[in-house]
């Protein structure tokens, strides 16, 4: 049991230092308000409709044209991973020092079985018995 707890345990913080230490980026399509796609490591899926940003006008001249507002847009979120990490311990502060020993010290004692634990009701024994009073109160039916 303990070892399966440490093997689940090592595997837990490898996992999380994995992730603190990768950056991500999640974009996301959007269509006015609603969301098309959003994707984490493929390209996205468009709705299509970005690409028609001009007008068709009888009027086709070089001075003018005429654009309307694109209704689609993309969000893109980068979520940045921890670049540096403290490998060495070489300056742990006092409270440092206090907390590790705390741990560890509670760590261990938390496995230790009971099965070594003396009863501690042994020292006291228990008192002498006077009367027996379950016999003063018992009622026999005849």
């Amino acid at each position: 049991m303990k070892k399966a707890f440490h093997k689940v345990l090592s595997f837990t913080m490898a996992i999380v230092v994995l992730f603190s230490t990768m950056s991500f980026t999640l974009s996301s399509h959007y269509c006015g308000d609603t969301l098309v796609d959003s994707s984490l490591f493929s390209k996205l899926k468009t709705c299509g409709m970005e690409s028609e940003n001009q007008i068709d006008t009888p009027f086709k001249s070089s001075d003018c044209s005429i654009t309307k507002k694109n209704c689609c847009s993309e969000k893109i979120e980068i979520i940045k991973g921890q670049d540096e990490l403290k490998i060495s311990f070489d300056k742990i502060s006092l409270d440092q020092q206090i907390f590790v020993a705390t741990f560890f010290h509670t760590y261990i004692n938390l496995f230790s079985s009971l099965e070594d634990a003396e009863p501690s009701l042994k020292a006291y024994p228990p008192p002498l018995i006077v009367r027996h009073i379950y016999k003063l109160d018992e009622t026999y039916l005849i």
